[in-house]
């Protein structure tokens, strides 16, 4: 039987509004498989009041840590006097892996940066579920706060760092801790992302059995 539906608006609504219901759910199913939002900065210094993001990486997983989606990988455009003003150790650093270079013919601002991050997060996580994590993340979500405030708005306010685990399995599991991988790193966002996320996997196979 073929439904006319024009000539029957409540008919039409009735299954308009049930397939938007359907679809939603659908959506927010696949939404739900993330939990963790794996953030990793690069900045110029540690001063979010005066120092600014040259590198941002993103990658979200489910809570057992076992699926990854790869999110933007993003270097930021800074002006010269921006790059001019690192200390020392910033200066050296960001120089020998070639960030400052890459950020001074960076097209990307940080207003981009943001809407990139927005848009990737708000089609895979619902509003306030994801709790961003990575190693001393509480850094990267100040300069998120500071500098992309509707990625950081987004976001659950609760935060995975697993720096917080590897002081404590030094102090409570010394020998675990002896054979943890080493977070050797090259200060470039995604290769520290992809590290943190492997230490993780190690304490949840060593210590949370």
């Amino acid at each position: 039987m073929k439904i006319n539906f024009s000539n029957s608006p409540l008919l039409w609504n009735f299954f308009h509004r049930n397939y938007s219901m359907q679809k939603r759910k659908v959506m927010d199913l696949i939404r739900s498989v993330y939990k963790y939002v794996w953030v990793d900065m690069e900045m110029t210094g540690l001063d979010a009041e005066k120092d600014r993001i040259l590198e941002i990486s993103c990658y979200l997983s489910d809570a057992e840590i076992n699926q990854l989606l790869p999110g933007p990988q993003l270097v930021i455009h800074q002006p010269e006097h921006v790059l001019n003003s690192m200390d020392e150790w910033c200066t050296t650093q960001h120089n020998k892996t070639g960030l400052v270079e890459e950020s001074r013919k960076s097209k990307v601002r940080e207003s981009d940066a943001e809407k990139l991050l927005y848009d990737f997060l708000s089609s895979h996580i619902p509003y306030k579920a994801g709790i961003i994590a990575g190693n001393t993340v509480f850094m990267d979500k100040i300069f998120l706060g500071k500098y992309l405030p509707k990625v950081d708005d987004y976001l659950h306010y609760r935060i995975l760092d697993v720096s917080t685990l590897k002081e404590l399995c030094r102090d409570w599991y010394p020998k675990i801790y002896e054979s943890a991988p080493k977070k050797i790193g090259d200060h470039r966002a995604t290769g520290d992302i992809l590290r943190s996320i492997e230490e993780l996997r190690f304490y949840k196979a060593n210590i949370f059995k």
